[in-house]
């Protein structure tokens, strides 16, 4: 009889030191984190372009994805600043791959059809506008500056998509179900819009980043008062999809980089 030799484990050591995000890092993952949500939401409005249900609301959307397009272009010229490796906001939106990409997927997700449309950027719009609203205190001028100036603009398309969510809901029996279904589809990714990272708790400490906790507040009241108006609801299923914040997306970003990013990366340093 032999004895069974039992192979001795190697000790793992727990002393690896701990990878922590400075405070520069951290503000250029947070500022790319918010330009990306404004560049991929501004480039699936702009896909409406032509094709609204009408010439005023083709140009009312068509008008927010230039606004949204405009925030997107601010944020990404400070996270170049910010990063200081010579990259300029061009190379930001057009040179990175899709696991380099941290909006959220509510954003990325297909048009649909009118009411889809709405809801998403009804359910953007409410966040954008209480996000920004605090953001515009922050101890960072650059971010209170673009923010001050968002919150205008934004001003007027919570408004606007709210009165359509209203209009879809309390209208037609098709309306009504279009906006409903819209709704739960959509519903799994707001949860993700409240997810802090490193970079927020780094951020916080120093006045510059915003709460997500209390915006979620307000948004919920929000949306609430809306759905109600609009004799919607939220589903009960309150599993919510998320994985943006490391880089995973759903399969449709990869089809809207590929059409945004073509021409630059077709011709590169080519210039307007």
């Amino acid at each position: 009889m032999f004895d069974l030799l039992v192979p001795v484990q190697p000790e793992i050591s727990n002393n690896q030191p701990e990878i922590i995000m400075n405070k520069q890092e951290a503000l250029f993952n947070y500022t790319l984190r918010l330009a990306d949500n404004s560049l991929i939401l501004s480039q699936r409005l702009s896909e409406w372009t032509g094709h609204g249900p009408f010439l005023e609301e083709d140009l009312a959307l068509t008008n927010i994805a230039l606004d949204i397009l405009g925030q997107s272009k601010s944020l990404l010229e400070y996270a170049a600043q910010v990063e200081g490796k010579g990259r300029t906001e061009d190379d930001l939106a057009f040179l990175r791959g899709e696991r380099e990409f941290y909006n959220t997927l509510l954003v990325e997700q297909p048009n649909g059809d009118y009411a889809k449309t709405i809801a998403r950027q009804c359910f953007m719009d409410a966040f954008d506008y209480y996000f920004y609203s605090e953001l515009s205190n922050s101890k960072d001028a650059t971010l209170a500056g673009i923010a001050a100036k968002s919150v205008k603009e934004i001003t007027y398309h919570l408004r606007h998509t709210s009165s359509w969510m209203v209009r879809f809901g309390d209208g037609t029996e098709e309306s009504h179900t279009r906006l409903q279904n819209a709704i739960d589809e959509l519903w799994r990714y707001t949860g993700e819009l409240f997810e802090m990272t490193e970079a927020d708790e780094i951020l916080l400490k120093e006045g510059i980043a915003v709460d997500l906790n209390a915006v979620k507040v307000k948004w919920e009241k929000h949306i609430a008062e809306v759905l109600e108006t609009a004799k919607v609801q939220a589903p009960e299923n309150k599993y919510m999809q998320r994985g943006s914040r490391e880089g995973k997306h759903t399969e449709y970003l990869g089809y809207i980089l590929a059409e945004m990013q073509y021409l630059p990366r077709a011709i590169p340093n080519a210039k307007w």
